[in-house]
């Protein structure tokens, strides 16, 4: 069995570092190779990788005001321009992975509160005074990355280019994808790496399951 494992490359970067912490990008590209290559040979299935698709976005470069420091960021100088470059680097050396990169909003990018120090500020457990830099995040949108994913599942189901396909995301926007591929009888198996997903999503589905313990266990379980 031909098999395809597709990686929505920014909620599997969310994943790793909640279950296994901050590591150097060399190391996180041989443990998505590593992971990836634990689907072929479970639940008693041994099958051949056809292709390691690989999606996200190049980091942004652009300076961004912010208001806590008052000052323009310059992104491209930041410690996360640099380990995502070194990261998706290392993917490009690895045998039988294909990058498909999208693009990030950058017109829309902003630093905003914390969702969870909004909650306090809106609680009155802090006030604006104590806010920190820490506090803040950035905030930007991806293009065209759920479209490659769509594209591909499409193209490969058509072309009966492989007999399963695994998806690597926890995603509900893919339902359409997956119906379509199982119409044009591919295994269709999503690996949420622990994370809880919609009943409209399992519907459509042929298999649900994670290869690392360590993803579904209580403390790793929120998406």
């Amino acid at each position: 069995m031909r098999t395809a494992i597709l990686v929505d490359g920014g909620f599997y970067r969310r994943r790793a570092q909640k279950a296994f912490g901050d590591i150097a990008a060399q190391e996180r590209a041989s443990e998505l190779a590593n992971y990836c290559k634990r689907h072929l040979d479970s639940h008693g299935e041994h099958n051949d990788l056809y292709r390691i698709f690989y999606y996200d976005c190049p980091p942004t470069a652009k300076r961004i005001y912010h208001p806590f420091l008052k000052k323009q960021v310059d992104l491209s100088k930041s410690d996360l321009y640099i380990w995502m470059h070194q990261f998706l680097n290392e993917l490009k050396k690895k045998r039988k992975f294909a990058l498909r990169l999208g693009k990030l909003a950058e017109e829309q990018a902003h630093y905003t509160i914390r969702p969870e120090i909004v909650k306090k500020l809106c609680n009155e457990t802090i006030t604006f005074s104590d806010l920190t830099e820490s506090d803040f995040c950035i905030e930007i949108d991806q293009k065209g990355v759920d479209m490659k994913i769509g594209l591909d599942i499409a193209s490969m189901s058509y072309k009966r280019q492989v007999d399963q396909i695994i998806l690597i995301s926890g995603d509900s926007d893919f339902v359409s994808a997956a119906k379509l591929a199982r119409r044009e009888g591919i295994d269709f198996i999503l690996d949420s790496l622990g994370a809880p997903i919609k009943p409209d999503l399992f519907e459509h589905i042929d298999g649900l399951r994670t290869c690392d313990k360590a993803y579904t266990t209580p403390k790793n379980c929120n998406p």
